[in-house]
């Protein structure tokens, strides 16, 4: 059971850099382009997004992932840093949620009921049951030296959640208007990469970091993150009380 949770788990870390790796692109023809960025073309506004969003110590990422290959949707709150440090939340196809904390060499996991059940499938009533009596709404915890954890520590690591965003690709990038996301003045960046079209959203005041990408066509469906709280210390701090350690329980 804590395997198949695990594993549904780790999907959220690829579907993210995923979504995250559609910048940047090759340029679109630009007309004199005024205001924020002035005489910055799309693509070189999208360079610099990248090299401030990736020079981030920390931040926090919020949204909507497409798993590929169960092609649910991924539901996402998680502050991260380049320590590989994280504190959060995701959930599978609306069903559930569970609770992440990565601090030092171990990982926390806490997840509901309604989590445990549906990532159960192919099991028996009385595995299922046993996992939720033991597990639903409490914290758990595994060390760095298992696989399993690292796989879960991958979320956590900054650096490598961005790291999609070095992949150039084939589409092109066009500047678009100016506007406001997540509180932030922005300026809109318009990218086709075959069938998918996105729009990253690109802060005009101080560093140029990425604020949000939405993709809004293509076979998955919408998508979208959001990007906050950078440089802000993640909250990842051991949790209190009772942790079952499930090292000692044998997997």
């Amino acid at each position: 059971m804590r395997r198949t949770a695990l594993a549904a788990l780790c999907l959220a870390a690829a579907a993210t850099a995923g979504l995250t790796g559609c910048l940047p692109g090759q340029d679109s023809a630009d007309s004199k382009p005024k205001g924020p960025f002035a005489g910055l073309s799309g693509g070189q506004i999208a360079d610099r997004a990248v090299k401030a969003t990736k020079g981030a110590s920390s931040l926090r990422m919020k949204g909507e992932v497409t798993d590929d290959e169960s092609k649910g949707t991924i539901k996402i709150d998680l502050a991260l840093d380049k320590k590989g440090e994280c504190a959060g939340t995701m959930s599978m196809g609306g069903q559930g949620k569970a609770d992440l904390i990565k601090t030092g060499d171990t990982v926390y996991m806490k997840y509901d009921e309604a989590f445990l059940r549906a990532q159960s499938k192919g099991e028996s009533k009385a595995d299922t049951d046993a996992a939720v009596a033991m597990l639903a709404g409490k914290w758990s915890k595994m060390s760095l030296k298992g696989q399993d954890a690292k796989d879960m520590a991958s979320l956590c690591d900054l650096d490598s959640v961005l790291s999609g965003m070095d992949d150039t690709g084939n589409g092109t990038t066009a500047r678009g208007r100016t506007t406001e996301s997540e509180g932030t003045p922005v300026i809109t960046l318009h990218e086709k990469d075959g069938k998918d079209r996105y729009t990253a959203y690109v802060a005009t005041e101080g560093k140029p970091y990425l604020v949000r990408i939405d993709k809004t066509s293509g076979s998955d469906g919408p998508q979208h993150l959001s990007f906050t709280d950078y440089g802000k210390p993640v909250p990842a701090q051991k949790p209190a009380g009772d942790v079952i350690d499930l090292d000692a329980l044998g997997g």
